[in-house]
């Protein structure tokens, strides 16, 4: 049990991603707070977690609100006395069109959700972390070098999580806080089974591996369940490639 007695707080919990990452967390024993806008997504997370004997608690919450983020964060101080983790993969409304074909609003819709988000939960659970001197922020995404056409503001949205995640890292490890990243270079699990290019990115997604195979979403909570624990106490300040090779640092 890696994460036994610790509290871990996932933004965006009723996704795939999300989902992924809060039944790694309550596999290895914590307890998760699971907070989102849809409250039958976050129920089914919940569910499936206790059903396998785990704890769950659900809120829904705007991660873009800061009063709403900050008191859904002092309840969970209230109820549980602690948060350990706190994850924040909400999605952050990109529209994907070449630069010369897309509108200012779209281009920098997710940047701004990004920054705005990013910044919101991580402060609010910072607050808590700060005074007990132990503390995890991890992101989901990545920057790298690598790019495609097309993407409008969304991989400058990554670039710019990962500038904040750097400016946290320095001003939170004096306080014992590490802050982490997980990039991937696509999970493939994560695309909705009725999209109609689906069939059409993962052909163009698992060639660029390496191992030949995509992370799956099970990778993911393994992964951020180790980088949530004391194993993983050393990593702070960079990203952990989860991308099977797609991705070469």
């Amino acid at each position: 049990m890696l994460l036994e007695n610790k509290v871990c707080v996932i933004y965006g919990a009723g996704g795939s991603i999300g989902g992924a990452m809060a039944r790694g967390f309550a596999r290895e024993g914590a307890r998760v707070f699971l907070a989102g806008r849809t409250q039958s997504k976050l129920d089914s997370v919940a569910n499936d977690i206790r059903a396998n004997g785990g704890r769950a608690d659900t809120a829904i919450v705007d991660a873009l609100d800061e009063k709403q983020v900050t008191a859904y964060v002092d309840s969970v101080i209230a109820a549980a006395g602690q948060i350990d983790v706190s994850v924040n993969v909400i999605g952050i409304g990109d529209v994907q069109q070449p630069l010369m074909d897309i509108s200012l609003d779209d281009f920098l819709q997710p940047v701004m959700i990004a920054m705005r988000t990013q910044f919101v939960t991580t402060k609010a659970a910072a607050r808590h972390m700060i005074p007990r001197k132990t503390g995890v922020i991890l992101q989901f995404g990545g920057g790298g070098p690598q790019t495609q056409p097309g993407l409008g503001g969304f991989k400058i949205a990554l670039d710019a999580m990962e500038g904040l995640r750097r400016q946290w890292s320095w001003e939170l490890g004096e306080h014992g806080i590490r802050v982490v990243t997980l990039k991937t270079g696509g999970i493939g699990e994560s695309i909705p089974a009725d999209m109609p290019e689906r069939d059409i990115i993962l052909n163009q997604l698992l060639p660029t591996t390496l191992l030949k195979r995509l992370a799956t979403l099970a990778d993911v909570g393994n992964v951020a369940a180790f980088l949530a624990s004391d194993l993983a106490q050393s990593i702070t300040a960079t990203e952990v490639n989860i991308s099977c090779g797609a991705i070469v640092d």
